[in-house]
This record gives structure tokens, C-alpha cells and sequence, in this order.
């Protein structure tokens, strides 16, 4: 069964199964939509109504898990010692300038999707797509994988606080 043939034999239950796990997971329903197809068609298997399902959940499973792991900053790490005014002017312009420059070490398309995210113009997601030439569904997942990627390699750089407030 081709590409063509599932999404239209499956996507109504599928849109369906993604609606229902999403808000658990924490995720939006389209993201977890696109995951599941990447899944089933990375895996080239017979899919089955119940093989369906079984994969939507077990990816809202590991969305749940990956929330659970990422613990936001409360504040940013220098907020409670800086002084307000030019001191702390300068600290954020240099952090965003850490940031721009850790976005471009990202590799493949990541810098660039990336990039346009941060732009100051604040470009609608159409635009971004539009000057990517990648669809407009596509940017949330490749966000999600992109942001993780950056993650990762900060993580690396710099010793980041786990939770609780402890050292990795």
C-alpha cells in the first residue's frame, strides 16, 4: 500500500487517535500526527488499524517522558545577581549573541529554520516555510528535533542545572 493509500484508508482514525493522546502528552495533536507517520513509514510495515494505535500511543508515551525530563528555568541563571539597567542590557545582548552563534553551529537546516525563528522581524510560520521551501506542517516536528539538537549541544558546552536545582 503506497503513501497515498494510508493516508487516506488511515488519516481520519489517525487525526482521531492524535486528538485524543495529545493533551496528555503535553504535545499538539498535529505534532504527534506527523511523528506517527514518520514512524510508520520510516518502519515499512503493514499497517493495521490496531498497529496504529499502538503507535500513536507509544509516541505520546515518549512525549510525556521528554516533558517530564525538561525542567524550564524558572529565570534566566544571572537574573537574581545582575542590576537592573545597563549591567543587565549587556548581559542579554551578550546571551543572545551566544545564542545566535550556538544556532549557527547547528547542523543541516536546523541554522537556518532556527535562525528565522529568532529573526527580530518575527516572520508568521508560512514565511518561514515559504523561505525554507519545506511545508508549513513540517516546522513544528523540525522545530521540536532542532530546538533538541541545540539542547543537546549546549548541554555540552556548559555544565546545565538537572533537577532540583543539582549539577549533572
Amino acid at each position: 500500500m503506497n503513501a497515498q493509500d494510508l493516508l487516506t484508508r488511515y488519516g481520519p482514525l489517525l487525526k482521531a487517535e492524535c486528538a485524543a493522546e495529545a493533551p496528555a502528552a503535553g504535545i499538539d495533536a498535529a505534532d504527534l500526527e506527523h511523528d506517527v507517520w514518520v514512524r510508520l513509514l520510516d518502519a515499512k510495515a503493514a499497517v493495521s488499524a490496531h498497529g496504529l494505535r499502538a503507535t500513536v500511543r507509544a509516541v505520546a508515551r515518549r512525549a510525556r517522558r521528554r516533558a517530564r525530563r525538561e525542567v524550564p528555568y524558572a529565570t534566566a541563571p544571572h537574573a537574581a545577581t545582575a542590576a537592573p539597567g545597563v549591567e543587565q542590557a549587556v548581559l542579554d545582548a551578550e546571551s543572545g549573541r551566544e545564542l545566535r552563534a550556538a544556532v549557527r553551529r547547528l547542523p543541516g537546516r536546523c541554522a537556518g529554520l532556527l535562525s528565522a525563528m529568532l529573526s527580530r522581524k518575527d516572520p508568521t510560520y508560512r514565511e518561514i516555510a515559504g523561505k525554507l521551501g519545506i511545508s508549513q506542517g513540517s516546522l513544528g516536528p523540525i522545530r521540536s528535533r532542532c530546538l533538541g539538537c541545540l539542547r543537546r549541544m549546549l548541554i555540552a558546552e556548559i555544565a546545565a542545572p538537572g533537577p532540583w536545582g543539582k549539577e549533572r
